[in-house]
């Protein structure tokens, strides 16, 4: 039985509430306090970290081409009922050009944008989807649906690279008759289109004419075609393009669009569109905040769910979803395989790598001196850029030292008759242009993203007095030198090892590299070719890459949006994609579009990922993670923080005391983590983060480094562990009795929340878990033990259970410890 049930009972009873439109309002008004999901825990209770399959509601259509799934979570709470009626032809349905998942999320969308918000503005509605599921088609789907409606009006925006795949969605569905136009090929003056989809980049948004005249922008020309009364179809695809809305132009402009056509059809579509709360801002038509709800604006939401953690959000996606205004769904990874590949540093690597550590230890010191002597009140424009050339330097140094292993693996598998992905998050090309510029455009030698370090000393050293001259010159000196020895651009190093762009297809955005001449010369040559825009240039290459006339793909973050590389029945190149990953993305946003690439719907075969990391510390325990939980990623984005543990690591501060261990201690000094003197004013939650920590290490050397992290990773998963003993630990939401344990409901009490007497209602459930075996069992397992210290133990503790004091009997083997029986 549970321990004393009264917080169980209540916080089990809260998240059983939250299947409830009355979470949110519980929310608002403060009564869900932080430290209830950390004193839930439920005895019987588990973690599932598999999804469960995805059962359209919609009977219509015909079932998708591949195994879809849903989040525990979000599959343990029911849509609405439909009520909508499609009016997409019969031969489209039975033809299969729209999958029953497909047709279910166009109906919910279509069903929601029935509702109009207390502000008076039309519902909106988020479709989820997981790279690969067919958002594309779905969005194609709502947009005809809205033409046959009559409707004949709808906004589409999207990135450079999709217009083109957008186009292909429409005809695939048999929807070539609706007209399309690129807003960028339409003069600033031109209303003349009378209907159809007007596709418009986000970048175009914000977009001014010079000539001035009536339509001096690109969002008013958009709204006088429109018309206020409009109320076709607004997509925002890829919408996590629009986040951090109140800081850019870009999201400034959604907003602005949202809010001049109130009657406007709002489709957000991405598998990221909602990875981080923050990035909810542009997402007003979904009712959560504003007039009419329990938060006035969008600061009060966020500061309510930042406020109870990771676990609110998994709630706020069930809410959605029952809402009707949410669906997220994502392609079944059952056949994909992952691997990491730990490589091992040679001594010359590191012998670099530790003279680097001890150069930019020297850098800060003399920064550090320069500052005290010119008396700088400031100085956070010259830290900031000082960390940030530190985090770029080592971070450019960390995958150079993964290209040789990544080649040969990469040739093993094409032996194997497999073909290649590797995943890039930059290309390096800031530092070959700034090359370029000082050779006045000539270029002989391949460059180094890492030498950037001499440039960034050299302008942040330049404002220092004559009396620091000397030292100035003699560092600069010694990052010359160090420049010669470090390792080549990343990207350019790849191709020319894999024999050149004739072999390998380039999908970043970059617009130039640096290759080999077939007689052992280098040159920088453009990637536009002849008669081809650059914008063209990525499309290109991925049709070579699907073709199989090359074998070989590398792609950045600039084509992680959209491009399918798949396996597809449909092409030729069939063969199974190996995905390596040479850098991992910073963010779930980023990982989930890269690793969406080629593992999508009607491929052949499911695709193999491999995570290269270095023995340098910090890699292997991420890689480790994203492997694990690659499934769902972000807990927000499907509504389960269960996919990803990344997270925790925000949870802890990591302090210790390492100054006995003078080398280190000194070593902590020099990538800015250790002060040589008390520090007054420093807010320990904002200046000493996880995150922080992370990348300062890799400025110690290379010993060094590990040896710290294996110390911080002990302390992390002792200070877990802890917390999990003592029922503090957030499990998130927890699958009750998916064994032999007994639920047992005691009582359940009805609430409605305040200014919703009618709807809101929250259901509080007494409940009593037993996960207890029968004793006959227990004495049957006792029996076949052999270990020295196996067998019956009896607790000290007094369990005050529903009937009376007991006592827990163990039965504790030699790998693990089972409640057995209560006596």
């Amino acid at each position: 039985m549970t321990d004393s049930p009264s917080k169980e009972y209540i916080s089990m009873a809260r998240l059983i509430a939250f299947f409830c439109s009355g979470f949110l309002a519980l929310l608002s008004t403060g009564e869900l306090q932080t430290q209830t999901q950390h004193d839930f825990t439920v005895c019987g209770s588990s973690v599932a970290n598999e999804c469960s399959v995805h059962m359209c509601a919609a009977n219509i259509g015909i079932s998708h081409p591949d195994i879809v799934v849903e989040t525990n979570t979000l599959s343990s709470v029911p849509p609405p009922d439909i009520t909508y009626t499609l009016s997409i032809p019969d031969r489209t349905i039975s033809s299969g050009l729209l999958s029953a998942l497909q047709l279910e999320a166009i109906i919910y969308a279509c069903q929601q944008h029935e509702v109009i918000l207390q502000n008076g503005q039309r519902a909106g509605f988020l479709i989820g989807d997981g790279a690969g599921v067919g958002k594309g088609r779905t969005v194609a789907g709502i947009i005809l649906e809205n033409f046959l409606k009559g409707r004949k009006r709808a906004l589409f925006s999207v990135s450079n690279d999709l217009k083109y795949d957008a186009e292909r969605d429409l005809k695939d569905i048999n929807a070539p008759d609706i007209p399309v136009f690129a807003l960028n090929k339409i003069k600033y003056g031109d209303t003349a289109t009378s209907e159809g989809v007007l596709f418009a980049t986000y970048s175009a948004l914000i977009g001014e004419s010079q000539a001035g005249g009536q339509h001096r922008t690109r969002l008013k020309q958009i709204l006088d075609w429109c018309k206020p009364s409009f109320d076709g179809v607004i997509v925002f695809d890829e919408c996590h393009k629009a986040k951090n809305a109140t800081s850019t132009k870009m999201g400034k402009a959604v907003l602005d669009l949202q809010s001049k056509l109130p009657r406007a059809r709002v489709v957000y579509a991405s598998a990221t569109g909602a990875s981080e709360p923050k990035n909810m801002i542009y997402m007003s038509r979904l009712g959560i905040w504003g007039q009419g709800t329990p938060f006035k604006a969008f600061d009060d939401f966020l500061h309510a769910i930042e406020k109870r953690g990771v676990g609110a959000m998994e709630i706020v996606a069930m809410d959605m979803k029952v809402s009707g205004m949410y669906i997220a769904r994502q392609l079944s990874f059952s056949g994909v395989s992952f691997r990491i590949e730990e490589i091992t540093l040679d001594e010359q690597f590191k012998l670099v790598y530790n003279k680097a550590a001890r150069l930019w230890a020297e850098a800060l010191e003399l920064f550090t001196r320069a500052a005290d002597t010119l008396g700088l009140a400031s100085r956070k424009s010259l830290w900031g850029q000082f960390w940030s050339s530190h985090q770029r330097f080592f971070k450019y140094l960390c995958i150079a030292g993964k290209v040789r292993r990544l080649v040969e693996l990469a040739h093993t598998e094409m032996q194997h008759g497999k073909c290649i992905v590797i995943g890039l998050q930059s290309t390096g090309e800031a530092r070959t242009r700034e090359v370029l510029d000082e050779n006045d455009g000539h270029l002989d030698r391949f460059v180094s993203a890492a030498e950037s370090i001499s440039d960034s000393a050299e302008v942040m050293l330049c404002v220092f007095s004559a009396k620091l001259e000397e030292l100035k010159l003699r560092l600069l000196g010694r990052i010359a030198e160090l420049g010669k020895e470090l390792p080549l651009n990343t990207l350019d190093e790849l191709i020319d090892r894999f024999g050149g762009p004739e072999k390998v297809s380039e999908m970043t955005g970059r617009k130039g590299r640096v290759v080999r001449r077939p007689d052992g010369s280098v040159r920088y040559e453009t990637r536009a070719e002849q008669g081809m825009n650059i914008d063209h240039v990525n499309i290109r290459e991925k049709e070579r890459f699907m073709t199989g006339e090359k074998l070989i793909a590398i792609i950045s973050e600039a084509a992680s949006s959209g491009i399918s590389l798949q396996a597809d029945k449909r092409v030729q190149n069939r063969r199974r994609r190996v995905h390596m990953t040479l850098e991992l993305p910073w963010s779930a946003d980023r990982a989930i579009q890269q690793f969406g690439r080629t593992h999508r719907s009607n491929q052949v075969t499911a695709p193999e990922y491999i995570f290269l990391i270095s023995e340098l510390a910090g890699e292997r325990r991420f890689a480790s993670i994203v492997a694990k939980r690659l499934e769902s990623l972000g807990a927000l984005t499907h509504g389960d923080r269960r996919a990803t543990e990344s997270r925790d690591l925000s949870q802890y501060n990591f302090e210790n005391k390492v100054g006995a261990y003078s080398p280190l201690s000194k070593g902590m000094i020099d990538v800015g983590i250790f002060c040589k003197e008390p520090r007054l004013g420093l807010n320990t939650e904002k200046d000493c983060t996880i995150t922080k920590f992370l990348n300062r290490i890799l400025g110690l050397e290379v010993y060094q480094q590990n040896s710290l992290f294996q110390y911080f990773t002990d302390n992390f998963e002792y200070l877990i562990n802890k917390d999990k003993k003592e029922g503090k630990y957030d499990m998130g939401i927890l699958d009750l009795a998916p064994g032999n344990d007994e639920i047992h409901e005691e009582t359940q009490e009805k609430f409605l929340t305040p200014g919703n007497p009618q709807e809101g209602q929250v259901i509080l459930y007494k409940i009593s878990v037993d996960r207890g075996m029968n004793w006959k069992e227990a004495c049957s397992k006792a029996e076949k033990l052999t270990g020295d210290y196996e067998g019956f133990y009896l607790s000290n503790k007094v369990h005050d259970t529903l009937t009376s004091d007991n006592k827990s009997c163990f039965l504790c083997l030699s790998s693990k410890c089972q409640i057995t029986s209560h006596l």
